[in-house]
């Protein structure tokens, strides 16, 4: 299966991309282990929902902290 080396890579550049994006948008409030259940809460699913589902989490960490 070539396509699956392929998918995974995607995948993975994809979570550290969002990764970053919620370190630089939390700074010292990120937590490594809140991020890996905001990623794995509901399982598989398509990037760009994945994405929405980041861009919620940091929202909800950035409006707890004021």
């Amino acid at each position: 299966m070539p396509g699956q080396a392929t998918s995974y890579k995607v995948g993975m550049m994809k979570i550290l991309s969002l990764r970053q994006k919620a370190k630089d948008s939390l700074g010292d409030k990120f937590d490594l282990r809140e991020f890996h259940d905001a990623v794995l809460k509901n399982g598989a699913m398509p990037l760009d929902l994945l994405e929405r589902v980041i861009d919620s989490y940091i929202a909800a960490k950035q409006k707890a902290s004021t």
